[in-house]
């Protein structure tokens, strides 16, 4: 059983309202940010400490039960970086005199390449999303294009308005992290897809088939957001790809986003286009997918270089 977390001090309730009022910062990262934090808080209040006044001594040790609890190192790095944005912020507010996370190091972590499905794989998987029938086989199959087709992150997906796709416009405006919004080209099957999908969508809608209730969402469901779950997707999808013949803990929508953004690269595209594409707020996100590019770049050496001829033949 989880243990409760120690109420917000006045500090963190003022950190977090800066997040929301300067930062625009989502309400899920606002609440993983009070998580991290309220966990250090209650590890310094059991050290006679509180969140406010504690010194780098306590943050070292917090970090070392971290890592003696077998936390996974880039978690641990994740609630360091929640305690120097904290202290940082009440030092700028004159509450303290030093940040204390000056004097702490942060982990040098190599950065996971993300998990990738093959072009062929994403190719059985679309193709066995047409298979299914009906209104629910209807909206699988234009999910999982608009995933691939867009690299939009689920929540941006699940979150569409149907005034985005109604009209014939070849590109959709996606509301992201920050409320920033981005422009996604669409794809020629995503836009055949969406079509048939609209066309059985009041399917989902509440109410008498002759008279269903409105919904602004594309996607509409009868639960309390109104629209389908982050989750309910990820099932959908990994149901999917047993259909398909992949083992279902390779697919996500997660992944799905990071299959668009690797495949683009391997066909050419340039980082600065792809970082506009995903909405990433700095480039550096975005580098990580340059190591298809690189493996790109290896194939052609191999393949085309006189020298790899000479030597293959050697």
């Amino acid at each position: 059983m989880r243990k409760p977390e120690p109420p917000l001090t006045k500090e963190l309730e003022a950190f977090l309202e800066m997040l929301s009022a300067e930062r625009n910062a989502a309400l899920n990262t606002r609440m993983a940010y009070a998580r991290d934090l309220q966990d250090f808080q209650g590890f310094v209040t059991r050290r006679q400490s509180t969140l406010a006044t504690a010194d780098a001594d306590a943050i070292r040790a917090y970090l070392a039960q971290l890592d003696g609890a077998g936390m996974a190192p880039r978690t641990a790095a994740r609630r360091l970086s929640a305690l120097r944005q904290f202290y940082r912020f009440l030092a700028a507010e004159g509450w303290r005199k030093d940040d204390p996370t000056l004097a702490i190091d942060t982990p040098k972590l190599g950065r996971p390449l993300p998990k990738v499905l093959s072009e062929e794989e994403v190719t059985r998987l679309l193709h066995a999303a047409t298979k299914l029938p009906g209104a629910e086989g209807a909206r699988l199959v234009t999910m999982a294009e608009l995933l691939y087709a867009t690299g939009l992150r689920v929540s941006e997906l699940v979150s569409l308005p149907l005034a985005s796709v109604t009209r014939e416009q070849r590109v959709l405006v996606v509301r992201g992290k920050g409320g920033k919004e981005r422009m996604v080209p669409l794809s020629e099957p995503a836009l055949d897809t969406l079509k048939i999908y609209l066309a059985r969508r009041r399917e989902f809608l509440q109410g008498p088939p002759d008279r269903p209730a409105a919904s602004p969402w594309l996607f509409p469901s009868r639960g309390k957001s109104g629209h389908l779950t982050r989750v309910r997707v990820s099932q959908l999808l990994k149901d999917l790809a047993a259909r398909a013949g992949i083992d279902p803990g390779r697919v996500s929508p997660h992944v799905l986003r990071h299959a668009f953004a690797s495949h683009l690269l391997g066909h050419g595209a340039d980082l600065r286009s792809l970082q506009k594409l995903l909405g990433h707020a700095d480039i550096s996100t975005t580098q990580i997918y340059t190591h298809v590019a690189g493996e790109r770049r290896q194939a052609l050496v191999r393949d085309h270089h006189p020298l790899s001829k000479t030597r293959k033949g050697g």
